[in-house]
């Protein structure tokens, strides 16, 4: 199971470090001192970790079904 074929394009695994990694490099580009990009990276970095590393572990292991075909092949599912 793969938990990134249902999240949208701008949810997938490139768009997140790429934002990241822009956000982090803006942050050296604007004000050229480490503490202000030190104090940017520790929140996106600990953003990214969590969405890249451990968002995709836990959906993994989780026992929630994430494809609709499971869903329609269940005799006792019910539609609203």
């Amino acid at each position: 199971m793969n938990p990134w074929t249902y999240k949208p394009w701008w949810c997938q695994p490139w768009s997140i470090l790429l934002t990241g990694i822009a956000l982090i490099g803006s942050s050296w580009l604007l004000w050229k001192t480490i503490w202000v990009t030190v104090l940017i990276s520790l929140p996106v970095l600990t953003w990214m970790g969590f969405f890249l590393i451990i968002w995709p572990q836990l959906m993994r292991d989780s026992s929630i079904p994430l494809s609709s075909q499971y869903l329609q092949s269940t005799p006792d599912s019910v539609e609203e």
